[in-house]
């Protein structure tokens, strides 16, 4: 870490630590902003909310992205801080969450002890209020402001379909990036996440009656059951490729053949090659198991992000540590996706699991340890301040 950067990184971690009520506060206003990525409206209303915090925490308003033109979806928020003419570190998040408006009112905020819950204060809103609170007290410590950019994203619970080409465009532009998608297992980072792919796989039959003339149909949904029992041999035996029916529908009454079947497939893989040789394989299976018309739609939507892309920033993150008297927490490959696997195949060394201490992410108990709130946002602030420009 570079001394005229942060001559003090401990005063980094005290100033943050004094700010742990204001953080909890502020997560709070978040959080309460509900924010499901279907619901355009209360994603828009979520974005004030966030642009209201970190306009009060950086002194400067955030560039407002453009909505989407097709389909109305809102755009989300960018915001620059340290000298514009130098490639920033990229901070990656999103506030889009799972949770259908009204879950707040059963699931309110709520702290008890060190423990926070409430609808996406793990994936992923505490970690944008760490990430704010970083670049905020960042130019506090500085000797030199470092470049950083921080782009939050709108769309990334659904796959990123508008957001992903921002994380692209400003990955291939930036020293590194840091992600700040909640933490795994006992804070640990993630140095590494499997690629994403998904399928829809439709079969066409005939109609017919189930009780006067069976025989005249041809039944989709069986034709679509040979399919999904075969699935399960693409999965292999360590489990590195995960190949999963997720969801399906066939049919149209209880006394009609189904003319129609579909499932939806989720598939996980460590490295390009295997994605790559699953998405082959997948194919071939059902060309070769379908005895009706049948459609494949979707295919590879993330590239793994590979534990090479992580090295640089992941050393650089334990110096960090050690500057600022932080128990190193480990890192760990994790099978979830994020705008970090987009990020790493821009060519940006990535960084994941930087967000907060937790747990129960797209579960009922999902919960952040507000008592790791600062330091936190602390060691995203050193390494914003120590990564090399290339």
């Amino acid at each position: 870490m570079s001394a005229s950067y942060v001559p003090d990184p401990r005063d980094l971690l005290r100033r943050l630590t004094a700010e742990g009520p204001s953080m909890i506060a502020d997560l709070e206003r978040l959080v309460s902003a509900e924010s499901p990525s279907a619901d355009f409206d209360a994603l828009r209303a979520c974005r004030e909310v966030l642009a209201d915090i970190g306009t009060r925490l950086l002194g400067g308003k955030p560039v407002r992205l453009p909505d989407d033109d097709a389909t109305g979806r809102p755009g989300g928020l960018l915001w620059r801080t340290g000298p514009s003419d130098r490639p920033p570190v990229l901070l990656v998040g999103h506030f889009d969450t799972v949770w259908p408006l009204g879950t707040l009112e059963r699931r309110p905020f709520l702290v008890s002890g060190s423990r926070a819950t409430g609808p996406g204060v793990f994936d992923m809103k505490a970690g944008l209020i760490q990430g704010l609170y970083a670049l905020a007290r960042l130019r506090e410590v500085c000797a030199e402001e470092p470049a950083a950019a921080f782009l939050v994203t709108a769309d990334e619970e659904i796959g990123s379909p508008c957001g992903g080409a921002l994380a692209t465009e400003w990955a291939r532009g930036a020293r590194a990036a840091l992600v700040l998608e909640g933490a795994a297992d006992d804070g640990a980072l993630k140095h590494a996440r499997k690629g994403w792919s998904f399928y829809d796989i439709h079969v066409t039959g005939q109609a017919a009656h189930a009780g006067l003339e069976p025989g005249k149909g041809r039944n989709a949904l069986i034709d679509l059951a040979r399919i999904v029992v075969r699935l399960e041999s693409l999965t292999t035996a360590d489990g590195q490729v995960t190949v999963t029916p997720t969801m399906a529908g066939a049919g149209t009454t209880q006394n009609t053949v189904p003319d129609h079947a579909h499932v939806v497939v989720d598939v996980r893989a460590p490295d390009t090659e295997a994605q790559q040789e699953v998405d082959s394989s997948l194919r071939r299976l059902v060309a070769e198991t379908a005895q009706l018309p049948f459609e494949i739609t979707g295919g590879i939507n993330r590239p793994p992000l590979e534990e090479a892309s992580a090295r640089g920033p992941l050393a650089v993150a334990r110096d960090c540590a050690d500057l600022l008297g932080l128990a190193w927490p480990g890192s760990a490959a994790v099978g979830g996706i994020s705008d970090g696997n987009l990020c790493a195949a821009a060519g940006a060394p990535t960084l994941d699991g930087l967000g907060a201490v937790g747990g129960g992410a797209h579960a009922e108990h999902e919960w952040v340890d507000l008592a790791r709130m600062p330091e936190r946002a602390a060691l995203v602030a050193a390494l914003v301040a120590a990564l090399p420009a290339g």
